[in-house]
């Protein structure tokens, strides 16, 4: 699958709208910012929610400036369902584009059976210029 339909296929399933064909010239396709997993999953409500949760499903960026263990912090949410965070290692330019009024938006790309939390799942994030 090349770069385009990827991202046309994520955009889709996450729910940004992408042109028509004879449109795309005008308009900028979503950037792919990063892929991670989602950290913390095993201790918010992740495992509640796992059979409902699919491949293309959206999710929810909440900037946490307050929060006592990372002030570049951004929880993850589907559906109002806190799943986790962004991991720490891997928020300083997510939490400064949404600090910035950025438009980043993030969807579900892989999910795993897996004892390991930190293998549950895996999302990526987009940002739209």
């Amino acid at each position: 699958m090349d770069r385009r339909s990827f991202i046309e296929r994520i955009a889709a399933l996450i729910g940004i709208g992408v042109a028509a064909p004879d449109a795309r010239a005008e308009t900028t396709p979503p950037i792919e910012l990063q892929r991670s997993p989602v950290a913390g999953f095993q201790y918010h409500q992740g495992e509640a929610v796992w059979p409902l949760l699919a491949v293309g499903a959206a999710l929810d960026l909440v900037r946490e400036p307050e929060n006592a263990y990372d002030e570049r912090a951004v929880r993850i949410d589907w559906q109002g369902r806190k799943l986790g965070y962004v991991p720490r290692i891997d928020n300083a330019a997510v939490s400064h584009l949404l600090d910035s009024g950025h438009a980043v938006s993030a969807g579900i790309i892989a999910l795993h059976e897996s004892h390991n939390p930190w293998d549950r799942i895996e999302f990526a994030l987009l940002l739209t210029p």
